[in-house]
């Protein structure tokens, strides 16, 4: 089965853009990718590496060899060593796809290559649910939506401000005054006295202040008891990620801006986390991010998918998070919804089936789902082929 085409989409619409692949076959079976660059820049940027990457290496090869391609990709793309998001978010985005032409064409989900399900359905949490809040008091209402809608785990992030459009702005310069460090804190507290004991939180710092900073704002939250903290600093400096680690009794999480096991061994070895988190579409796809989960499980760490995109980047995370014995959760943004400029990509889409907090993993070929292609065509970007 050769790969004979490809067409890229740019979906620019709501708080997230997300960059889909969908590669055709001369047996007239597609798969579908996506390049997880959905927020911040570089939408156009991985069209552009993914057209060329196909162009160049993809056309005319077996679909069904998905390593052999993924290496040809990764030893000739030449940015790719020591590369970052662009690259492999394309790269990511191809091998998801062929994973899905082989499911497709053999009438099996892709976990079924990956060893068969573990987990029947995933803990999910929420994420997105406070982006139209500012006040400490705020945050603490805009929960009650999300457990009223069943949701028992919550994530937030403390130190950003939200934007109009449903999107934040971190912060800059990694400092912030004392009102806006004790802002941080109240949104937190409040946060858990509304919620109660039983409902985790995960705070998300994305990496924003200095170690030291960091540090002082972990210890005060120590007393609400968090499920994690999320990117306290930069994922690449080890030695201020385990500064942190070593300095602050909460699990630290970190790894949606890390790509491929070869950067994610580093983090595992030197222990410098608790909870792994790699991002199926930029770290290098779905084998990939398997090698990684293997990595952290011999390391005796758990793993949190990372997963802020559309809703075909939740139903290839689920795939994958079947299967794996240590994954604890998965993440769901549950509230894009309500933009009015949101698109849906998917005919099916994962999220409809999220019950009591679990989302039940399917059984369909391949990635199980659709693209709604009628929706998608405003947004085609580029053709290969």
């Amino acid at each position: 089965m050769k790969i004979t085409g490809a067409e890229i989409y740019v979906v620019r619409g709501g708080p997230i853009t997300p960059v889909l692949l969908e590669l055709k076959t001369d047996e007239g079976i597609t798969g579908v990718g996506e390049a997880t660059v959905a927020y911040g820049l570089g939408q156009t940027a991985a069209a552009a590496m993914l057209r060329e990457m196909i162009d160049r290496d993809v056309l005319g090869k077996d679909a069904f060899r998905i390593e052999e391609l993924w290496n040809l990709l990764y030893d000739q793309s030449f940015w790719t060593k020591g590369g970052g998001a662009i690259a492999f978010a394309a790269i990511s985005a191809i091998e998801i796809a062929l994973w899905d032409i082989k499911g497709k064409a053999t009438g099996l989900p892709i976990y079924e290559f990956l060893g068969g399900r573990i987990n029947n359905d995933v803990p999910v949490y929420a994420n997105g649910w406070n982006y139209h809040c500012y006040s400490a008091l705020d945050w603490a209402r805009a929960s009650e939506r999300p457990l009223k809608d069943g949701y028992r785990s919550l994530k937030c992030y403390p130190l950003a401000t939200q934007l109009p459009g449903g999107t934040l702005r971190h912060v800059t310069r990694r400092a912030l005054d004392r009102d806006q460090a004790n802002l941080a804190f109240d949104r937190v507290k409040e946060l858990r006295n509304a919620v109660g004991p039983d409902i985790e939180i995960l705070i998300d710092l994305s990496g924003g202040l200095t170690t030291d900073e960091t540090i002082r704002l972990a210890r005060r939250y120590e007393e609400f008891d968090l499920g994690w903290l999320e990117e306290p600093v930069d994922p690449n400096h080890l030695s201020a990620l385990k500064k942190v680690s070593e300095s602050v009794a909460i699990p630290i999480a970190a790894g949606e801006r890390v790509y491929t096991a070869r950067s994610f061994h580093n983090i595992i070895s030197a222990q410098c986390v608790d909870i792994v988190q790699p991002d199926i579409g930029n770290t290098g796809g779905i084998l990939e991010t398997k090698k990684i989960a293997a990595m952290a499980e011999a390391a005796n760490m758990r793993v949190a998918l990372h997963n802020c995109a559309s809703t075909l980047s939740t139903a290839v995370t689920l795939q994958l998070s079947s299967c794996l014995s240590n994954v604890i959760n998965l993440e769901v943004y549950p509230y894009f919804k309500d933009s009015n400029a949101y698109v849906q990509v998917l005919e099916d889409s994962p999220e409809d089936r999220i019950r009591d907090s679990r989302l039940e993993t399917g059984c369909g070929p391949g990635l199980g789902v659709t693209l709604a292609k009628s929706r998608l065509k405003p947004f085609l970007w580029g053709t290969c082929g």
